[in-house]
């Protein structure tokens, strides 16, 4: 370690300026040359040396890639490489192969081995109804700036379903909702569905009163208190690639809400070609798989006669769950 002399009590010090401390540690370090390595065969970038790639959701949204690391990857190969050189570091470069490359990310996430994933990243510009947003960032693995309706006028721009898509509440999922009105006849149904459609009319009907107030010299940050949550607002979210397949699982899944399912095949759609042995994975050994408890586990070995009964259980939401499981599975 450098030695460091004191200066004695006796001799009258003077506080330095930044530029003489900076320049002090300076002299203390040395900063060796920097060495540039070239590549050794010519790169490609993932983007196709585009500066975003979108693609449009629902009415106004829309989710567009902006950038991603690595961006630059040898010819002939995709970003996945990123993820096996970082798998390989722990024992030297190993074999090389693609096909071999397919290998180790096929057990690396069939193991749930994650760090790896970890260092490729991506970053979208998105544009989602507030309400979708609300969800979303309870998805915390993120880097994410919003626009801010503090400092600028909010879009007029609001999310209304189409008529016939409009959902009712589901009886057995609280948070959700599943089946649609019946809207082609003259029916109670189709009644509800174009009252809800008036409502969310005179909501949006509101954007003109926040305009007006906003003029008159109301704060913005106080007069977007009125705007409804189907208006849109956006955001830069930075995520890495192990975390938005978190985020991809969760969100793709049948029992995730339609509208943020929407965002999540979009963002799959875009990943795709850029990662595409770590997506073919994905939906191999999560978005396609089953989850199986140890009491689900104990009812197919406890089989009689061919047939898998029930699990051993009260909870009538687990007993449910057993029944979906066992269908798809065709026991």
């Amino acid at each position: 370690m450098p030695e460091h002399t004191s200066t004695p009590a006796t001799t009258p010090t003077s506080t330095p300026s930044a530029t003489a401390a900076a320049q002090g540690v300076a002299g203390e370090i040395e900063v060796k040359p920097m060495t540039h390595v070239p590549a050794e065969r010519p790169m490609r970038d993932v983007m196709g040396g585009a500066s975003r790639v979108q693609i449009p959701v629902l009415d106004h949204g829309f989710v567009a890639l902006v950038d991603a690391m690595p961006r630059l990857v040898p010819e002939g190969q995709t970003a996945d490489a990123a993820i096996v050189q970082a798998a390989r570091v722990s024992y030297g470069q190993g074999t090389k192969a693609v096909s071999e490359d397919r290998g180790l990310i096929r057990y690396l996430l069939r193991h749930r081995h994650t760090t790896p994933f970890e260092m490729v990243e991506f970053k979208f510009h998105i544009a989602m109804p507030i309400f979708i947003a609300r969800q979303w960032i309870r998805h915390r693995t993120a880097n994410v700036n919003e626009y801010s309706a503090r400092y600028s006028i909010v879009p007029d721009r609001f999310y209304t379903p189409t008529i016939d898509a409009i959902r009712k509440q589901s009886k057995s999922n609280r948070q959700g909702g599943e089946e649609t009105f019946a809207t082609e006849a003259n029916t109670s149904d189709a009644a509800t569905a174009a009252a809800f459609l008036d409502y969310l009319r005179d909501a949006e009907a509101l954007y003109e009163k926040y305009k007006t107030l906003t003029d008159a010299g109301v704060s913005r940050e106080l007069a977007r208190m009125g705007l409804p949550v189907n208006v849109y607002t956006e955001w830069y979210w930075k995520c890495d690639l192990h975390n938005i397949l978190r985020f991809l699982s969760l969100r793709m899944d049948a029992h995730a809400q339609l509208e943020i399912r929407a965002y999540a095949h979009a963002m799959a759609a875009l990943l795709e070609p850029i990662v595409p042995i770590t997506m073919e994975a994905f939906r191999d050994y999560d978005l396609g798989a089953m989850h199986l408890t140890r009491p689900e586990i104990e009812a197919i070995r406890a089989a009689a006669g061919g047939k898998v009964g029930e699990i051993d259980s009260t909870n009538s939401r687990e007993r449910a769950e057993w029944s979906a499981k066992r269908a798809l599975l065709g026991l």
